[in-house]
């Protein structure tokens, strides 16, 4: 089984499509690094009719997402860094000061679409409204 087809939640999440029916796009700009549009998202999926916003303030909780992520991200950080060479604690923060300022607008968007993909199914035969 390929884990990044079309069914899979991972598909989802790195292509940035909408978790039901996997065609909808998320994000108004497909560039997580375009300012003017870094936060805008699309109200509902063109396709399925899927509201993305589930309930007022739904992506909070992708802030905890969002931690893991970057948790993750700094461990990985300090595992190559020592593998590759012995690092003092200043080429390591300045590395991670590096990598998350460059990564949060990707962050972000793996944060929010990992969220909703937590809550909603894969189902591309339905059409419209939220759990239905």
């Amino acid at each position: 089984m390929n884990f990044i087809s079309k069914g899979s939640k991972l598909y989802s999440i790195l292509k940035f499509k909408c978790p039901r029916c996997h065609e909808g796009r998320i994000f108004e700009s497909s560039n997580p690094y375009n300012l003017r549009k870094i936060f805008k998202m699309e109200e509902t999926c063109s396709h399925c009719g899927l509201r993305y916003e589930i309930e007022p303030a739904f992506f909070y909780g992708a802030m905890y997402v969002s931690y893991g992520y970057a948790v993750a991200i700094f461990v990985a950080t300090y595992v190559i860094m020592n593998w590759v060479y012995d690092p003092g604690v200043w080429d390591m923060v300045i590395a991670l000061a590096v990598i998350l300022f460059f990564g949060s607008p990707l962050l972000f968007r793996l944060a929010r679409i990992t969220w909703m993909n937590l809550f909603i199914k894969y189902r591309p035969d339905k059409r419209g409204g939220n759990f239905k």
